[in-house]
């Protein structure tokens, strides 16, 4: 579905007046509160309000997203540590040299996908079958999910409508015109086990490893997020209302039934209702907090700050997950600009030959980069590229903890990054597999010299992993779906115990996905909007359904 009324030179001032005048004429009441207008929240708004009865609430905590820096796609690492991003730290933790990691996150209009690399990765057939499996419902399964991304999908690389879909709202490509590096890159993969692929979500997403060319979110060195694709389009409705920097504090209750939100902005503290639903879509990290700020929670965690407990849920805030990531860094010969996102390759590797689905994965970047603590140690090149590689399902869970009970009260991130002795095997072999791509033949022309981590062994090479061990950026699984004791939400992503409250981010991912999280947050949306949409009957909803 295209929108050729947003090319329009009037639309962009016909939102802006729509949504002034939405804005400054706030209702007491929404049939929908949509909390975040990321990755999930913005497909959540969009799908609701294409009902046009319905009338939906987007509240997101950053700003506006119309900036250079967000909507030029080789500027994303301006953002980092921008006003852009919440800038969460992880506790100082032992695994990992005392360090404490930073775990970015967009605040902003689009969340992530406003600040991220854009590239757009699917999630392996195993890891969608697994979540299925956790849910016990076979829509949240790979057969179930290829269709929805083939009816979502703008594909815009070679023909291939086994797993490609064209039309939808999501424009994808194959980074276009790519630095010689990432070909060269795909080429030495396949030198080292991993073969090639016509692009990164087809049958790549059903095989142990392989190499493509990366897709992405980018047209015409244009980011392209979910926000601007989803729900920008439908902002001159009048049904549609999007307030930014509301920062969500909680969800209000009437006995167990969530009826609206507390949210502050412009100082002020509002309280609106959802006559219908909350939707809780604000990530791995403050969907937790607000819903242990909430009152639901474990309890014990809830009344070290006198929070009344209003539902006991031990799993909030447990099974924090997130990619753990290394650089191996290589001194270009000869310097070449980065093209589109700078991160044009993609590779998925296994630890041991018997594996049937991926346990590594990398993106390339075509900059030099690394934790300061590298960088202190080898110091770093003006001109480099860097093999970004990482542990794909890590077997260490991280855990989010209130620090205070006020909306100022930061949350203690107790990541565990590198706690379970398997994950630090695998980060060896992933280091391994890095270093014999980018010392292989095709890669040869492309470096003067290995910058690091060379030929490290034993207590050097484990310096190395600790000191360099680093987020991916992917935080996922703090009110994960399942059905036992430590799960937080149902196969229908409805909060346990309580009425009208839905979460629909990675928070409810069970594990990790094989790669980047973008994508599959557009299918949780997707999923949470057609549940929604099937329960209260909105017969003129235009979302995906399930044949």
């Amino acid at each position: 579905m295209s929108h050729p009324h947003v090319s329009d030179p009037n639309f962009a001032e016909r939102v802006a007046r729509n949504q002034e005048r939405l804005r400054a004429a706030l209702q007491p009441s929404y049939d929908f509160i949509v909390c975040g207008s990321g990755s999930s929240g913005s497909v959540v708004a969009r799908r609701l309000a294409e009902n046009p009865d319905v009338h939906v609430l987007l509240l997101e905590a950053g700003g506006d997203d119309d900036l250079p820096a967000v909507t030029n796609a080789s500027e994303w690492p301006v953002n980092l540590n921008s006003e852009r991003d919440w800038s969460f730290r992880g506790a100082p933790n032992a695994y990992v040299n005392g360090r404490s990691i930073p775990f970015s996150m967009g605040k902003v209009l689009g969340g992530g996908s406003s600040i991220n690399v854009m590239v757009y990765a699917r999630g392996h057939q195993a890891d969608w079958d697994a979540f299925a499996a956790e849910a016990n419902d076979p829509a949240w399964g790979y057969e179930s999910v290829l269709r929805t991304y083939r009816q979502i999908e703008d594909w815009h690389g070679a023909p291939d409508p086994a797993y490609r879909g064209t039309g939808g709202l999501l424009f994808v490509q194959p980074a276009p015109d790519p630095n010689p590096l990432a070909p060269a890159t795909v080429a030495a993969a396949g030198l080292c086990g991993l073969p090639s692929f016509p692009n990164a979500n087809g049958r790549l997403m059903e095989a142990a490893r392989g190499a493509s060319i990366s897709d992405v979110r980018v047209r015409d060195g244009k980011r392209e997020s979910i926000y601007r694709s989803y729900v920008f389009p439908w902002m001159d409705r009048p049904n549609l209302t999007v307030l930014v920097a509301a920062l969500v504090v909680r969800v209000t209750f009437q006995g167990k039934r969530a009826t609206g939100v507390e949210f502050v902005h412009g100082g002020v503290t509002h309280r609106i209702e959802a006559s219908a639903e909350v939707i809780l879509s604000m990530g791995a990290i403050q969907t937790p907090k607000v819903l242990m700020q909430s009152g639901v929670g474990d309890e014990t965690e809830l009344q070290r700050f006198g929070i009344p407990v209003l539902q006991h849920l031990p799993g909030v805030g447990r099974n924090f997950q997130d990619h753990v990531a290394f650089d191996c860094v290589w001194e270009y010969q000869t310097a070449l600009a980065p093209r589109n996102n700078m991160s044009e390759a993609i590779l998925f590797g296994t630890t041991s030959a018997s594996l049937a689905r991926p346990d590594l994965f990398v993106c390339q970047a075509e900059v030099p980069k690394t934790t300061p603590e590298n960088a202190a140690r080898f110091g770093m090149p003006s001109a480099g590229w860097t093999l970004f590689g990482a542990v794909a399902h890590p077997q260490s869970r991280g855990r989010l903890r209130l620090t205070g009970p006020l909306p100022e009260d930061q949350v203690r991130i107790e990541a565990n990054t590198l706690c379970e002795r398997a994950d630090f095997l695998a980060a060896m072999r992933c280091v391994e597999l890095c270093r014999e791509i980018g010392n292989s033949a095709p890669l040869r022309s492309f470096v003067k010299r290995e910058v690091m981590p060379g030929n490290l062994k034993g207590p050097e090479l484990e310096r190395f992993l600790r000191d360099g061990a680093t987020s991916f950026w992917h935080e996922v699984g703090t009110a994960r779906m399942g059905r036992d004791e430590m799960a937080v939400v149902d196969a229908n992503l409805k909060v346990y115990g309580v009425e009208h409250l839905r979460i629909a981010d990675a928070s409810i991912m069970p594990r990790l996905t094989s790669a980047n999280t973008m994508a599959p947050c557009v299918i949780i949306g997707e999923r949470a909007a057609g549940l929604i949409a099937g329960e209260h009957a909105l017969s003129t909803f235009a979302a995906v359904r399930d044949e």
